[in-house]
């Protein structure tokens, strides 16, 4: 394997997408690594930003009720919050008005908030995260920020994908709406999604 690819695993996945999803973003893909808990980035196929983030604590899995992060493929259907304050709280995707105490020791509050921004996720593939029981936009799954910063890094969620409040802010002004998000199982080691894989997947 080039050595390129080495530095940067998901290279040639995000650029398979062009061929598979022609009417989503092209410019921007998000690759979420669960065993890596990192957002990788990209811009025009280029790997532009990493990022620590925390998925569920209960493992991968797309049933309704399971708080479990689903894999697959994904886009943002929307992004809520623009303008707010760091750490503002959301109940709903609306604003309550009300900063969140933002904890950075490795700390697990018993109510889990959702802060400062939003991207909602929607399911691409159908019987996967896609579809009555196992949907993702139904189950109201998320990139966000939160209040307990000190355990990103690590499976701490019940669900969505938590970043840290800067963290958020900064993805949420650079990757616009309808951009793909990709949900991964493996890391950095892992042998990297084939072409024709991508390909059985149908186009929204």
């Amino acid at each position: 394997m080039p050595q390129n690819l080495k530095q940067d695993p998901w290279r040639m996945t995000v650029r398979s997408l062009k061929y598979s999803y022609p009417d989503s973003d092209q410019k921007h893909v998000a690759v979420v690594s669960i065993y890596d808990q990192r957002l990788y980035f990209y811009k025009n196929s280029k790997l532009y930003r990493t990022y620590p983030v925390s998925t569920s604590r209960y493992g991968v899995g797309n049933k309704d009720g399971s708080y479990k992060t689903p894999l697959g493929l994904h886009r943002i259907v929307s992004k809520i919050g623009a303008g707010a304050p760091l750490g503002t709280i959301f109940k709903g995707r609306e604003q309550t008005g009300e900063i969140a105490r933002i904890f950075k020791t490795k700390v697990a509050m018993p109510y889990d908030l959702v802060t400062s921004r939003i991207l909602r996720l929607e399911g691409l593939e159908l019987g996967v995260n896609r579809g009555a029981g196992i949907d993702t936009y139904g189950r109201y799954i998320y990139i966000h920020g939160t209040h307990e910063e000190g355990l990103i890094g690590q499976p701490a969620s019940i669900g969505c994908v938590r970043m840290a409040n800067r963290d958020v802010i900064e993805l949420f002004e650079e990757i616009p709406e309808n951009s793909l998000v990709l949900i991964v199982e493996g890391g950095k080691d892992q042998t990297m999604l084939a072409s024709e894989q991508l390909e059985k997947h149908s186009a929204f």
